[in-house]
């Protein structure tokens, strides 16, 4: 009886792509269909969920749609499957995760509505100048 080793072939799965190619997938998906005022927001150091965040406005709940899908698809080259999509049913505001960076493709009215631009970018512009802090206590 012979004893022949058994060679078993394994390939090491494929290292993810870097976050600048994974942006650079959103973009072109974006603007392949045309996506609207698209605004890349650097949010490392404010959330520990991802590095960048995209927002894109549609024309329609279709148009929303299918420039969502168009993102998943241009991901998915990368061999990047998205962690989740939510909002698609509706799809007046659909979210795409994909891990470092998150997209939000909104209608307008939606996007005015929540302002994340807002939100995410709250500290980031050096105050303007005459603005200075008043000391509470020297009024007393």
């Amino acid at each position: 009886m012979t004893n022949a080793a058994q060679v078993i072939k394994t390939s090491l799965p494929t290292p993810p792509p870097s976050v600048d190619a994974l942006r650079q997938a959103v973009r072109d998906g974006l603007e392949s269909l045309k996506a609207q005022n698209i605004l890349e927001i650097d949010v490392r150091g404010k959330s520990s969920v991802c590095d960048f965040m995209v927002i894109a406005s549609g024309t329609s709940t279709r148009h929303v749609k299918s420039v969502a899908d168009e993102v998943v698809r241009f991901a998915k080259k990368l061999d990047v499957m998205p962690l989740g999509v939510e909002g698609e049913r509706e799809a007046e505001w659909v979210l795409v995760d994909l891990g470092d960076v998150v997209v939000h493709v909104m209608l307008p009215r939606v996007r005015e509505f929540y302002a994340l631009e807002r939100l995410w970018s709250v500290g980031d512009e050096p105050p303007k100048a005459g603005a200075e802090l008043e000391d509470v206590g020297a009024a007393e």
